[in-house]
C-alpha cells in the first residue's frame, strides 16, 4: 500500500504561542521500498513517523493510505486501520519483561482478537525470519540488544501489515549490529513488499534506501541520488 503524507503541519503549544513541529511536509512511500527519514535530533522526525501512525492529529494535511483518507475516519475505524495495516516498531523495544520472545509476539495477536493457535505458527515464523526461532523462549533479559531490536521487528509484523513505520532502530547498537538490523529491513521489505518508513539520525545508514528525505526546523528535502 502506498502511504502520503499532504502539506502537513503539526504545532503544539509553547506558552503563549505555538511551537511548530512539521510545516507543511509532503512524503510519498511505496510498497516494496524503505524510505529514510533523516535529520538532527528535534528536528521533527519522531513527530512525523508519529502522524504517519495516525497516533498524533495534525494540526493541517491529509494522510492517505492506499487512497483513503485516514483524516474522514471515525476514531474507532483509524484504531483498526492502526492495527490491521500499520506496523511500528519504536525506538525503546518496550519489551515485557516476564514474556518470552514467543510470548511478545502471541499477545499481540492476543489483544486483536485472533485465534492462538495461528498466532503461535506466525510468532514461530516471524521469529524465524529474523533468525531468533531458537531464542523463543528466551526472556528479554536472556537476549542481546541487536536480538531484543529483532523481536521488536517481529512484533511489528505480527499483524501482517502493509506498513512498517521504524524510529531509531540502531539508536542503542553498535556498528556492526546496527548494520545488521538495517539489512534485515531492507530484507524484509523487499521480500513482503512492505512500505517501510524508518526515521534516524545516522547516516551511515541510508545507502541501501530507495529514498533519503533530510528533516530540518520541520521542513523536508529529499536528498539527491536517491
Amino acid at each position: 500500500m502506498t502511504l502520503q503524507l499532504e502539506d502537513i503541519t503539526l504545532t503544539f503549544p509553547d506558552g503563549d504561542r505555538r511551537l511548530t513541529a512539521l510545516d507543511n511536509v509532503s512524503l510519498t512511500a511505496d510498497p516494496g521500498t524503505l524510505t529514510a527519514i533523516v535529520g538532527p535530533s528535534g528536528s521533527g522526525k519522531s513527530s512525523l513517523l508519529a502522524v504517519a501512525a495516525t497516533l498524533m492529529t495534525p494540526d493541517s494535511g491529509r494522510v492517505i493510505l492506499d487512497g483513503e483518507d485516514l483524516a474522514s475516519l471515525s476514531r474507532k475505524d483509524t484504531a483498526r486501520v492502526r492495527r490491521e495495516k500499520i506496523g511500528i516498531v519504536f525506538q525503546s523495544s518496550n519489551l515485557l519483561a516476564s514474556l518470552t520472545a514467543l510470548e511478545q509476539l502471541v499477545v499481540i495477536a492476543h489483544l486483536a482478537g485472533k485465534p492462538l493457535g495461528p498466532a503461535r505458527k506466525r510468532a514461530l515464523d516471524l521469529l524465524d525470519a529474523v533468525g531468533l526461532v531458537e531464542h523463543s523462549h528466551r526472556r528479554p533479559n536472556q537476549l542481546s540488544g541487536g536480538q531484543r531490536q529483532r523481536v521488536t521487528i517481529a512484533r511489528g509484523l505480527m499483524n501482517d501489515p502493509s506498513v512498517l513505520l521504524v524510529d531509531e532502530p540502531t539508536s542503542a547498537l553498535d556498528s556492526e549490529r546496527g548494520q545488521a538490523i538495517l539489512d534485515l529491513l531492507r530484507s524484509l521489505t523487499t521480500e513482503r513488499a512492505l512500505t517501510t518508513v524508518m526515521v534516524t539520525h545516522n547516516r551511515d545508514l541510508l545507502a541501501d534506501a530507495d529514498r533519503v528525505t533530510e528533516i530540518v526546523d520541520g521542513k523536508t528535502t529529499q536528498l539527491a541520488n536517491w
